[in-house]
């Protein structure tokens, strides 16, 4: 059972900032890569920022610039740190844990997610 603990979320006004946090076990930070998803009713559940085992980031085009992940091993937590918010960036963002482990002559990625966390971006 992997259990993924997110806070941060809530309304800020465009240009504001929020920080997002995603504690897990030890065992599991220690293992897995991390990344922060996000969602809008009705549409795909989007990747925002990663963040792997050895603390390489990647981004979404629509955040790079704005939106920084980090890591923090002493905490066994991960960050969204987001500046410059935008209403666009309104949506449920969900803390997500993955592996990949060979399965049936290819590979197979596990999935893990958080409850998930709303952001409003609004006046």
């Amino acid at each position: 059972q992997v259990h993924l603990a997110e806070s941060g979320g809530g309304l800020v006004q465009p240009g504001g900032s929020l920080r997002l946090s995603c504690a897990t076990a030890d065992h599991i930070f220690s293992a897995y890569n991390m990344a922060w998803y996000r969602q809008i009713p009705g549409k795909t559940r989007d990747m925002v920022a990663g963040i792997s085992t050895g603390g390489n980031p990647t981004y979404a085009a629509s955040v790079k610039g704005r939106f920084t992940i980090s890591r923090d091993s002493s905490k066994s937590t991960i960050y969204l740190q987001m500046d410059n918010l935008k209403p666009e960036d309104t949506a449920i963002y969900y803390c997500n844990a993955y592996t990949l482990r060979a399965a049936g002559g290819g590979v197979h990625r596990d999935d893990y997610w958080g409850q998930g966390t709303q952001v409003t971006v609004s006046q």
